[in-house]
């Protein structure tokens, strides 16, 4: 089978700032935030209407958990929220409950990307919203058990990239300004890592690193901000195949549909001139390509 190498409009969005886009098999729905809207979005493959909840606060992450409720990265706290039906459609607005603050010492910080690890915890980074950014965020694990713990890695302006091995043995992540995907080994129940290795150098000048997801055979799959491209790394960090959509901010990349065989992406609106958005007035949309089946890693929910 010889995979198409451009994705096409799955359903139209005008997203600000789409991230998050994951596939949740108990639902049968892809979920993602718009982060600059204070929204959670649902949406089941073929339907005509999404479910859209509206919050008090930004999301940067989140996650389903086991019991069913989500785990959400707000701006500048962790929060659980209880969704009465993971099948509606239609708009709510609703209050999540607050479990921890992040990072209130640092005023111009918030959460951004992050995933559980394979044994169910929270893993996430956070950014500087000051500009220039600085090199403020950090990394952290969360998990019932042991609350909130940062990983001993430098500081990020933006982290990003977030995903694990298959085996739960290697964390990936990056610093998007530094246009380097970065790799550690990383302990998941002492939440300890290695020093950080070079994984990837991204090689196009307008391609900056977003977020990441990981398939069954360790390939890491790569947004590019500013190319309107995902990228496609073997596990010893080689490019082996790059992908295009018709929109230049690409944001999360996520595998999984019904049938296990669909990489899905966010986009952005964030950052483009109205002379921008007039050409590529899709942007904000989600995008997807069938892909050759047994690629679908599930994400792993999060032990609550």
């Amino acid at each position: 089978m010889n995979t198409p190498t451009a994705l096409r409009l799955a359903l139209p969005q005008t997203a600000t700032l789409g991230e998050g886009l994951h596939w949740h098999p108990a639902s049968g729905r892809w979920w993602w935030t718009d982060i600059e809207a204070r929204a959670i979005y649902a949406w089941t493959p073929g339907a005509a209407d999404t479910l859209r909840v509206h919050l008090p606060e930004r999301v940067g992450c989140f996650v389903h958990s086991r019991s069913g409720a989500l785990l959400l990265g707000m701006a500048g706290r962790l929060a659980r929220l209880h969704l009465p039906d993971l099948q509606a459609v239609g708009e709510l607005k609703l209050q999540p409950h607050t479990l921890e603050p992040v990072e209130q010492q640092l005023p111009t910080t918030r959460v951004n990307d992050g995933r559980c690890d394979r044994a169910g915890q929270l893993v996430f980074g956070t950014l500087d919203e000051a500009r220039p950014r600085q090199p403020l965020g950090s990394f952290y694990q969360y998990s019932l058990t042991h609350g909130l713990r940062r990983l001993a890695l430098d500081g990020v302006a933006i982290a990003n990239s977030i995903c694990f091995s298959p085996d739960g043995r290697r964390m990936h992540y990056c610093d998007t300004l530094t246009r380097r995907l970065m790799v550690c080994d990383y302990d998941a129940a002492s939440a300890e890592v290695s020093a950080p290795r070079l994984f990837a150098q991204k090689d196009l000048a307008d391609a900056w690193p977003d977020g990441s997801t990981m398939d069954a055979d360790g390939h890491l799959w790569n947004a590019e901000w500013g190319h309107g491209s995902v990228a496609r790394y073997a596990p010893d960090g080689s490019l082996v195949a790059r992908y295009t959509l018709a929109a230049p901010h690409v944001t999360c990349p996520a595998l999984g549909g019904p049938a296990g065989d669909e990489l899905m992406v966010t986009t952005a609106r964030e950052e483009m001139s109205h002379e921008q958005l007039a050409a590529w007035p899709l942007a904000g949309s989600l995008f997807g390509l069938r892909l050759p089946a047994g690629l679908y890693l599930p994400e792993v929910l999060f032990a609550d």
